[in-house]
């Protein structure tokens, strides 16, 4: 029932991070658009798609990171056990 909860308000949370990501960046772009000078206009496309790396990437990292959260194994796997002779040679050889 918790990961049922979990998976959905997740899931809500990035299609609103999603949405307001989506509206900043229309928003921007209308702005930017909207400069009468060129060299305004070029730092600011720059800045706008700086921007809009930063907030997508940051919504699809903050998906994956609750999402293995969420339905990854909740303790680590257990350590390989390798058989180590408890006894050493007695003729003087090396051990491999």
């Amino acid at each position: 029932m918790t990961k049922i909860l979990a998976s959905i308000v997740t899931t809500l949370l990035i299609i609103a991070m999603t949405l307001g990501a989506m509206f900043i960046l229309v928003r921007a772009t209308v702005y930017v658009t909207s400069l009468e000078s060129p060299i305004e206009r070029a730092v600011a496309m720059g800045a706008e798609l700086l921007l809009g790396v930063v907030l997508l990437l940051g919504t699809v990292w903050l998906a994956t990171h609750l999402a293995v959260r969420i339905f990854g194994p909740k303790e680590p796997p257990p350590l390989p056990s390798f058989d180590i002779p408890s006894k050493v040679p007695s003729h003087g050889g090396s051990v491999v």
